[in-house]
């Protein structure tokens, strides 16, 4: 596996982003954007909202999918090889992954911040370079801020996870915008210069690309680690 195009000490770590590594050649075919039901609407307030409800995501649990945001760094041993278990979830988008703060106690949930670097559709003008800040993570659902030019309040992602007897029922959001009055003054600029439509159309392919991804691999890393299976 290639080096992966970040720099990282005590200096520069955060990592930066310095280009896609070349994408894992991996022997599973990635669930097209028909597997699942998705779409864009404009909010009341003049946000702008992409939404997916996913195809079950057999053989995953909720209980797995709370350990794996947990667990977001290390590696996965895969037909004789060790991969980097970010860049496992998406071979051709993710880049970096990396939990920038903690809370008190070490763990992971609420008030835990996780450094991101994936490229959508690794297409460069799609480059989510972002520390994004958790605020819930449990098995009813998983909701985190990213920051926009180290701020939050204007990008929001909000999944929430059902059980069901053959996996997990999977639906997730991204808002992009501000309920505040003033962001109809910008809205415009927002959407031809921020976050475009087509930007958000690689979103969606890109999510239902990477959740797709899990029932490949999650089920058994998570009894490898954790002995459970449920």
């Amino acid at each position: 596996m290639s080096a992966l195009p970040f720099e990282t000490d005590p200096v520069t770590y955060p990592p930066r982003y310095a280009g896609l590594p070349v994408p894992l050649a991996l022997p599973f075919a990635l669930k097209p954007v028909s597997s699942a039901e998705s779409g864009a609407e404009t909010l009341p307030d003049g946000r702008t909202r992409y939404w997916i409800r996913h195809d079950i995501v057999r053989g995953v649990t909720p209980a797995m999918l709370v350990w794996w945001f947990q667990n977001l760094e290390g590696t996965i041993d895969f037909g004789g090889h060790s991969f980097n278990r970010y860049r496992f979830w998406h071979p051709g988008d993710h880049v970096h992954a990396s939990y920038a703060s903690r809370r008190p106690d070490g763990s992971i949930g609420p008030g835990a911040q996780i450094r991101l670097i994936e490229v959508l559709g690794r297409d460069p003008r799609y480059v989510v370079d972002t520390t994004t800040h958790i605020e819930r993570l449990d098995e009813g659902g998983y909701i985190h801020n990213p920051e926009l030019h180290g701020r939050t309040g204007l990008v929001r992602m909000e999944y929430r996870f059902e059980p069901t007897p053959t996996g997990t029922f999977y639906e997730n959001s991204l808002t992009i915008g501000s309920p505040a009055a003033w962001y109809g003054l910008i809205r415009p600029l927002v959407t031809r210069f921020g976050f475009t439509p087509a930007q958000g159309q690689a979103w969606l392919r890109h999510n239902i690309e990477e959740v797709g991804m899990f029932e490949n691999f999650l089920p058994g890393l998570y009894k490898a680690e954790t002995g459970k299976s449920h």
